[in-house]
């Protein structure tokens, strides 16, 4: 059994708006309604499918509920995995990071960017019988999510030049097409979004003020701070960290941010005595000391901007360089500061 994260339960039920008693629904999937919404509670998808099945066809108009609650998502929503996105430099780089993060929003669901002559597609991959109205539905209203949470983050106008469907089309599929603005083929081979590559090389509006704050004011200096050799290093290291909430930085990302080649990169750090793998693994190492003093990133969060896509990876990490938790060095921290 697979388990899919509580907060699309919330926001079906938002969405709703047709007078069924909120507390009513949320316990009948097992729901605390007095609990504060946490996207890291978890529900069984087969239940998920049963609830979303059953208020839709309760609803007046539940061909649009799943477009509706997937346009009612946003960033802030997803905590971790939406602080991932709206991070990436462009849209590309948010696409990737679905790839990498998915797992923390569901066991049933992974995503996979595919280019194509065409496009790019933004695939959804979600086993399942497709004759189950609660899968559809949670299909839908996921393809919707990504569009409104695109719509968030780019700084340019955000349009898909088709979505895709492998389950049949609806009675009435043209209210697809109206919310999406594109054409919608249902009984396809994928589930999917198919967007331009212009459009994903769009950059985002790095909408998190405490991210830009953080990498913009601190960052730099910081990073100085551990530095006593050449200014070359300095550079990439700063480079390296500027990246690393995308992943583990490429040798031919970085040297594309400082206008070099990938071979001229590693040449020069070699000249220096450097190797670029032992400067990501330092990067990573300051930038997490540096989030883990300064911010109050809950450490989940502290695990993706140094390029961890599990929190457990980041704290056997951490143990390694510093011989402690991340919690347990935050909390040292802390003390000491208080002394």
């Amino acid at each position: 059994m697979g388990q899919i994260t509580s907060l699309f339960v919330y926001k079906v039920i938002d969405q709703a708006h047709h007078g069924q008693d909120k507390r009513e629904l949320l316990e009948s999937i097992g729901i605390d309604p007095d609990a504060p919404v946490d996207p890291r509670m978890m529900v069984a998808d087969t239940d998920y499918y049963a609830f979303f099945e059953r208020v839709a066809r309760s609803h007046p108009s539940g061909t649009q509920l799943p477009l509706r609650t997937g346009a009612s998502m946003r960033c802030a929503d997803y905590g971790a995995f939406g602080l991932a996105w709206k991070s990436a430099l462009t849209l590309r780089g948010s696409f990737s990071r679905a790839e990498r993060y998915a797992r923390v929003l569901s066991s049933v669901s992974t995503y996979q960017v595919r280019e194509k002559d065409e496009g790019v597609y933004m695939e959804l991959h979600r086993d399942g019988d497709r004759s189950n109205a609660g899968l559809r539905l949670s299909n839908e209203a996921t393809m919707a999510s990504i569009v409104a949470i695109s719509e968030e983050v780019s700084s340019g106008t955000f349009q898909a030049e088709a979505v895709f469907f492998k389950h049949d089309a609806p009675k009435t599929p043209r209210v697809h097409e109206d919310h999406f603005g594109c054409a919608v083929h249902f009984g396809a081979d994928r589930d999917a979004l198919l967007v331009s590559r212009q459009m994903l090389e769009t950059p985002n509006k790095l909408g998190d003020p405490g991210i830009v704050k953080f990498f913009d004011t601190h960052l730099d200096k910081e990073l100085s701070r551990f530095e006593a050799g050449p200014s070359f290093e300095r550079r990439v290291r700063n480079q390296i960290a500027q990246l690393l909430s995308q992943g583990t930085p490429r040798v031919s990302e970085v040297a594309s941010c400082l206008a070099i080649s990938g071979r001229t990169l590693q040449r020069r750090l070699s000249e220096r005595g450097y190797s670029f793998t032992t400067l990501v693994d330092n990067s990573r190492r300051e930038l997490a000391e540096r989030l883990l003093r300064d911010t109050a990133y809950p450490l989940a969060e502290v695990a993706f901007l140094t390029g961890f896509s599990e929190q457990s990876a980041f704290t056997r990490a951490f143990k390694r360089w510093a011989g402690q938790t991340p919690r347990s060095y935050r909390l040292a921290v802390h003390a000491a500061a208080d002394d």
